[in-house]
């Protein structure tokens, strides 16, 4: 196992009628700016037991970030917070939200002319404006740890930022809220912590038996809880353990001590720029071809997992690792997720060759955990994955 450090300080409220408790974990001083997305916390009636937890503190409202945050409508958020005074951030949504708020935390503290330089120069957050979060759509698991996407439209871009002052004081998940959530959604949450999860696992061996039992334990739960959840969203105690899943896919611990790849984030990110597909989904598209065109290097963790957490139990190793790869598309179709990008697009005919040019212009010369995936690497498996 490698050396690590680690250190998580948001307080997680978890369970059943808990958005009440919001009024405990608010300064009574504070001036806050309740952050949401599309008004959908209007209708399932999340927003008015916020509104009335926030009751005694002044309250600023800033609705419509959008499902991948767009960078210009942050900035609309920002010269909000800047003009009111704002001293306190609040995220009402799923992961997108969450991701905007910590993108405004960041950028409102800082001392530069561009915002975007935070994200396009890697510019890590080391004290942000305090901010809480109340989930409202498990999947991307920002509500536990300090890391953010943000989309800019006019560049097409989608880049990521962080650092220790971007971790949520709070994080409230009351799993009551999936019964509202559409099963498209859903089916994306499941997807986006499965993928979150083997980002961090599938690597190769080294010894860390914990952490791989703590991942394949995480699998293994989404898989049992999946159908449960998309059949009956009402089902609390699988909607309770599909919450704290996906919560625990990011949170920083399965990560620690252990080689991780991210290559298949990466690419993904790329394709939801290009052509505005659901996260989650991306990571589907990229999923199997990554594995199959890195089977070498990956092919013994993967038929671990396609014995441990597949049942998978005859043949080679090779064979094992094939079926595995198989049996995770299987799954994402399951689930209702399409696993090529020419089923969500018609347009995809030089998209490896985009994508492969882009991270050369970066100067992302060598993804994964051998941080030996070029551009070439990269154009090939996008290809794969048509």
């Amino acid at each position: 196992m490698n050396n690590f450090e680690f250190k998580n300080p948001t307080k997680i409220i978890f369970g059943k009628d808990t958005i009440d408790k919001l009024a405990n974990e608010i300064p009574n001083d504070a001036k806050v700016l309740l952050l949401y997305g599309g008004g959908s916390i209007k209708k399932n009636g999340i927003y008015d037991q916020v509104k009335m937890a926030l009751s005694k503190v002044a309250v600023i409202e800033f609705g419509g970030i959008p499902a991948n945050p767009e960078y210009a409508v942050l900035m609309d958020a920002l010269k909000v917070i800047k003009h009111e005074n704002i001293t306190y951030l609040l995220a009402v949504g799923g992961g997108s939200v969450i991701d905007g708020t910590k993108f405004l935390s960041s950028a409102a503290v800082y001392e530069g002319e561009t915002p975007w330089d935070i994200l396009s120069k890697n510019i890590r957050t080391e004290k942000g404006m305090p901010f809480g979060v109340v989930l409202t759509l498990p999947a991307t698991g920002s509500e536990m740890n300090s890391g953010a996407v943000i989309t800019r439209k006019e560049t097409k871009e989608k880049l990521a930022m962080g650092g220790p002052g971007l971790f949520p004081e709070f994080s409230i998940l009351d799993p009551q809220v999936i019964t509202s959530i559409p099963e498209r959604q859903l089916a994306n949450g499941l997807t986006d912590a499965f993928t979150h999860v083997l980002e961090q696992y599938m690597t190769y061996p080294i010894g860390a038996i914990l952490q791989d039992r703590f991942a394949e334990s995480i699998l293994q739960t989404l898989i049992e809880v999946a159908p449960k959840v998309l059949k009956d969203p009402t089902d609390y105690k699988a909607a309770s353990n599909f919450m704290w899943s996906c919560t625990m896919a990011l949170n920083g611990l399965i990560q620690k001590g252990v080689p991780t790849d991210w290559a298949v984030h990466a690419m993904g990110h790329e394709l939801t720029a290009l052509f505005g597909i659901d996260h989650a989904r991306t990571l589907a598209v990229i999923t199997p071809s990554h594995y199959k065109f890195n089977f070498e290097a990956k092919k013994e963790k993967l038929s671990q997992y396609g014995e441990r957490v597949w049942n998978i139990t005859e043949g080679s190793i090779d064979d094992k690792a094939y079926a595995a790869i198989e049996k995770t598309e299987a799954f994402f179709h399951e689930l209702g997720i399409d696993t090529k990008l020419s089923d969500y697009t018609k347009d995809y005919e030089g998209t490896a060759e985009k994508i492969a040019q882009r991270f050369t212009d970066r100067g992302w010369l060598g993804l994964g955990e051998h941080q030996s995936l070029s551009p070439d690497n990269v154009e090939k498996i996008v290809k794969m994955a048509y």
